[in-house]
């Protein structure tokens, strides 16, 4: 009888051995990791070690995750760890950007040294559309011009430096308006700035804040983690907003696009659009810089007052080539943008086109014969530059907008 019950003893303990071994395989082994910048030890890359590097400019080692993304960095129990997350997946949501983006070594910096991305983003017409509503009050009669006064918040800029820059938004409350269009426009048509939820359906997939335009989505499903952020924003992306079809005014509705786009050439511009080749062909962020795109700093009324970037600022024009600068300083932003999105080997001493602002379209460099050269900081696809001067182009001087160039240079559908 002893025997048996011995052997039943160890039966037990075997299997008390087993189920406890077979718990210790399940469980995570804790990974500890000590990013620099903070110097505390978290344990994420326990669960997310398959995670790929979010972008070369924020190196695991460096930032860790919890600087970024919050939550608790000793947990190794999921709900627990992920309690306290800042924007759920979405650290760069408006609400919480600040907090995960911010400080003056990161993205809330000196506007000199071009660190002031998120109150520029802030002031943007991304942000504030202030524009579409202006655009509204206007046209039912809720405002006697254009200039903007209501942002989807308010927001203030103590500084603006440019000639069309406001001081402040208040915050647009349609409640306020008592005029049933604009109470449409508020409950159909506040779609598409940063703080808002996109469209259903996978061609308006896309995060908000600033993961709506750096967080590539395309394949349109938000329920995968997307772990990216890139400066090589292609046209795609800009699409989820920009492409998809049309706000009327007249109904106070938004009408989607219904012809099927077969290739790029259909699917870059809206039928009713007149374009030009290096217009479709290359993707938004070729031509338009970061400051017409994610704001300049000033809150403005709306997109046209951004917007400087034409033909001429890269072909130049009959009398005058276009601006260039030889980079001379290490520090040079321009150095900086091709390291986020390698695809020039940009030096000291290259000669890039800049833009009447000076900011620099670092994708185009100065070739040894003179020439410049594009680089398409999508594809990565070089292209030779043409220029205006000492070509047989007819254009005027005081006719520099893009509808003269579409003139001889449209592309026919």
């Amino acid at each position: 009888m002893n025997r048996l019950w011995t052997l039943l003893a160890s039966i037990s303990l075997l299997v008390a051995l087993l189920a406890a071994a077979w718990s210790y395989a399940r469980s995570p082994h804790p990974i500890a990791l000590t990013p620099s910048l903070t110097g505390e030890t978290e344990y994420c890359l326990t669960c997310h070690s398959d995670l790929p590097e979010i972008s070369s400019s924020h190196p695991v080692n460096t930032f860790g995750c919890v600087s970024c993304h919050g939550g608790e960095r000793l947990a190794l129990e999921a709900n627990l760890a992920h309690s306290t997350l800042r924007g759920g997946r979405n650290p760069s949501d408006l609400t919480v950007v600040q907090t995960s983006c911010g400080g003056d070594l990161c993205h809330s910096g000196d506007p000199q040294e071009n660190r002031d991305h998120i109150q520029r983003t802030f002031t943007s017409l991304q942000a504030t559309y202030a524009g579409a509503i202006s655009q509204v009050l206007y046209t039912f009669g809720a405002q006697p011009d254009l200039t903007a006064h209501y942002g989807v918040f308010a927001v203030q800029d103590l500084e603006g430096g440019s000639p069309t820059s406001l001081p402040s938004l208040a915050r647009f409350d349609p409640q306020a308006f008592p005029a049933s269009p604009i109470l449409n426009f508020a409950e159909n048509c506040l779609e598409c700035h940063l703080s808002s939820e996109p469209l259903p359906g996978a061609e308006y997939a896309r995060f908000s804040g600033c993961a709506a335009c750096h967080t590539p989505t395309s394949g349109g499903d938000l329920n995968q983690v997307f772990h990216q952020l890139t400066t090589a924003i292609p046209y795609s992306q800009c699409n989820t907003c920009h492409n998809r079809g049309n706000y009327d005014l007249g109904d106070m509705q938004f009408h989607p696009r219904h012809d099927q786009s077969e290739d790029r050439l259909h699917d870059y511009y809206q039928p009713i659009a007149q374009f030009t080749q290096c217009e479709w062909e290359l993707d938004c962020v070729d031509c338009h810089t970061r400051k017409e795109a994610m704001g300049d700093g000033d809150l403005h009324s709306n997109q046209r007052q951004v917007e400087y970037v034409r033909c001429f600022t890269c072909h130049g024009t009959l009398y005058q080539p276009p601006l260039t600068r030889a980079i001379s300083d290490p520090n040079d932003i321009a150095l900086r943008q091709a390291f986020l999105n390698p695809v020039v080997d940009l030096n000291l001493g290259d000669t890039i086109m800049v833009t009447e602002k000076d900011e620099p379209l670092w994708n185009i460099r100065q070739q040894p014969d003179g020439s410049f050269e594009l680089v398409a900081k999508v594809s990565g696809t070089k292209y030779p530059l043409p220029l205006v001067t000492d070509s047989t182009c007819q254009q005027k001087p005081d006719e520099q907008e893009s509808k003269y160039c579409h003139a001889c240079h449209a592309v026919e559908r």
